[in-house]
């Protein structure tokens, strides 16, 4: 969460950090570098606090894993994490993994990523 936040929407934000560029070689097994690979990773984060139930952050973690695929090529060689920062209202999505939960979900991380600036 050191990084800065690159895009918003009303329930995620989207933060990165940049990668070392020159990745020291380990001597001992202890000091390996967190990022070995110069690639895209993608963290998530979907607290309790904003999806009480263990069905819809495991939904909703597999919305941002399928979404982030698709739209792996536009986000740089970085770090990056997803990050629920406000629940969906339990009123209007009554099941947990309901196909209606799943499209807004679904638009709402397209929206996010179409925002993230290289």
């Amino acid at each position: 969460m050191n990084g800065q936040t690159v895009s918003r929407t009303p329930h995620f934000a989207l933060h990165r950090v940049a990668l070392p560029s020159a990745v020291p070689v380990a001597v001992e097994p202890l000091n390996k570098p967190l990022f070995a690979v110069q690639d895209t990773w993608l963290g998530v984060i979907v607290p309790k606090r904003w999806a009480k139930r263990a069905v819809t952050r495991n939904t909703i973690k597999r919305q941002i894993y399928a979404v982030s695929t698709d739209a792996g090529c536009m986000l740089p060689v970085a770090a990056h994490v997803v990050r629920l920062r406000a629940g969906f209202d339990r009123t209007k999505f009554i099941s947990a993994t309901s196909d209606v939960l799943k499209t807004a979900v679904r638009a709402e991380l397209r929206q996010l990523f179409a925002g993230a600036k290289p």
